[in-house]
C-alpha cells in the first residue's frame, strides 16, 4: 500500500510559503489547505462582530463556528489587518484547540496533503512525509508583502510593514500556544535570493529527497 503523501510546509509570514505550497500540491495533484486563513477567518470574525481580539472566549466560539469549505482567499482575508488579527488570535489556546482536528482531519486523507502554516511540521502532521521551513530575510518579506498591497490600493509604508513583519514574527515565535518554530527534522528553504520559480523547484526536490528515504 502506498504510503500518503503529506507535506509540511512552516515559514514567517510572506516567506513563499503559500505560494510554494499550492505549486506543490498541484505539482503532486493533492489537496491543499492554508491553515492561515483558517485564522485569518477567525480574526475577520471578531473585527466584524465589533469585539477584541484580546477576547479569547468570542475568538475560541468563532472558531468552533468555522466552516472550512467557506474559507477563500478573498481581498479582506488577505489583506493586512486580517494577517495582524490572525497573529493575534492564533495565540489563544482556545482558538488552536478549536481549529485542531480540522487541520488534522485535512492532514490524514487518504492519498495526502499539503498543508502550509506556521505549526504544521510540529503540531498538526509531525509525522508528515516531507517537511519544509521556508524564510527569507524580514527586510525581502516585508518588500514582497509591500508590493501586494500597493498592488491592491492598500495604502501602507514600506517602513510600516517592515515593522508589522517584525512584530508579527515576535508575536508567533514566542507565543506560548505552539509558537513558530522549524521542526527538528523539517528542511531550511531560504528564499530571500529565490524567485517563486527557483524557489518550487528546491521545494520540489527537498520533497523527491524526502520521498527516497
Amino acid at each position: 500500500m502506498t504510503r500518503p503523501l503529506v507535506i509540511a510546509v512552516d515559514g514567517p509570514a510572506a516567506s513563499g510559503k503559500g505560494t510554494i505550497a499550492a505549486r506543490l500540491a498541484a505539482h503532486y495533484g493533492l489537496p491543499h489547505l492554508d491553515t492561515g486563513l483558517l485564522y485569518r477567518a477567525v480574526g475577520q470574525g471578531v473585527i466584524a462582530a465589533r469585539g477584541s481580539l484580546e477576547d479569547a472566549g468570542l475568538a475560541e466560539e468563532i472558531a468552533r463556528a468555522l466552516d472550512a469549505s467557506d474559507i477563500a482567499a478573498t481581498d479582506v482575508l488577505t489583506g493586512g489587518e486580517a494577517g495582524e488579527a490572525a497573529s493575534k488570535v492564533a495565540g489563544h489556546p482556545g482558538v488552536r484547540a478549536a481549529l485542531l482536528d480540522l487541520q488534522r482531519a485535512f492532514a490524514a486523507q487518504p492519498g495526502g496533503a499539503v498543508l502550509d502554516g506556521r505549526d504544521i511540521g510540529t503540531v498538526i502532521a509531525p509525522n508528515a512525509t516531507a517537511k519544509l521551513f521556508v524564510m527569507a530575510t524580514p527586510q525581502i518579506r516585508a518588500r514582497r508583502r509591500w508590493l501586494q498591497l500597493q498592488a491592491r490600493g492598500e495604502p501602507i509604508g514600506f517602513e510600516a510593514m517592515l515593522a508589522d513583519i517584525q512584530r508579527r514574527d515576535e508575536r508567533d515565535a514566542g507565543r506560548g500556544a505552539a509558537p513558530m518554530v522549524q521542526a527538528a527534522d523539517a528542511v531550511l528553504l531560504d528564499t530571500t535570493d529565490m524567485d517563486i520559480e527557483a524557489a518550487f523547484d528546491a521545494a520540489r526536490r527537498i520533497v523527491e529527497a524526502a520521498r527516497a528515504s
